[in-house]
């Protein structure tokens, strides 16, 4: 490729990527003063405190623990849709993608409207003499939220590299005999775990950075770590915390995609040996 034929891309990456970075870690290491700006590690000092260590383990536990549901969930659905006994994997792939295309937020406004205390759910346990559904504006219900938006993300790439793996591989552990167990634990996971890396990576991400989801289905009851930042931006209008606390997530997802990557060769050369 031609030098020329990438320099749109290269002014595109400067734009959108260089710039911003380089004015996020310009503000996350300077202090206002009345002269201009000096260097100072006082935004990353703050963040250290207790009130704001909380905030971040809160944000966390519950990324951490819808990752877990999308990949309990995901991961059966996607084995399901690359069986060669599942004759309908289009539609339900459909079903998986088709979501995605309405926005973002119109997708968490419709489950505030499901888990309301009128809405459709607690509606139709009432008629069934159930007990009414309580879980809007707590964590669950952001945890639910997670799940729903973010759990494409999860199926779609094990979904991809589970329907690659060759047929033949699986069929060759069960005729040297091998059970269903240790055809899946020896052959089938080792080689989807570059799919699940990503899912998890894709699931991961932006559930810890999540402020929509947050705030509509939390009610405002509890922080998350992007809603401080949303609020360090937009509210408070302190761009060098709120920086400085970008920059930090930026460090955790790159160190948890490091730790995700040294998992997928580990993986790997088990599965060789």
């Amino acid at each position: 490729m031609k030098r020329s034929s990438l320099f749109p891309y290269m002014i595109w990456m400067i734009l959108f990527i260089v710039v911003p970075m380089f004015l996020v870690l310009y503000y996350a290491f300077t202090i206002p003063t009345e002269t201009g700006a000096t260097w100072s590690l006082e935004n990353f000092g703050r963040f250290f405190e207790p009130i704001y260590l909380k905030v971040l383990g809160r944000s966390l536990r519950l990324a951490v623990i819808s990752t877990v549901i999308c990949l309990i969930m995901g991961y059966p659905a996607a084995m399901v849709m690359a069986g060669n006994a599942f004759t309908r994997k289009n539609v339900i792939l459909l079903l998986f993608v088709v979501p995605m295309w309405m926005n973002f937020l119109l997708r968490t406004y419709a489950w505030l409207t499901l888990l309301e205390r009128s809405g459709v759910i607690n509606v139709l346990l009432a008629n069934l003499n159930l007990p009414r559904l309580n879980i809007l504006y707590t964590e669950a219900a952001v945890v639910l939220g997670m799940v729903y938006n973010f759990l494409p993300f999860m199926v779609l790439p094990i979904y991809s590299v589970l329907s690659k793996i060759d047929k033949g591989v699986v069929e060759a552990a069960g005729d040297l005999g091998a059970n269903s167990y240790r055809v899946f634990t020896r052959v089938i996971f080792p080689l989807s775990v570059p799919g699940v890396v990503s899912g998890v990576t894709m699931v991961f991400m932006p559930a810890l950075t999540t402020f929509v989801i947050s705030r509509l289905l939390g009610g405002g009851q509890f922080t998350l770590i992007g809603n401080l930042i949303e609020q360090q931006f937009l509210v408070v209008g302190d761009w060098g915390f709120g920086s400085a606390i970008s920059v930090v997530m930026i460090v955790l997802i790159l160190l948890s995609m490091a730790v995700m990557s040294f998992f997928e060769g580990e993986e790997k050369d088990v599965a060789l040996w």
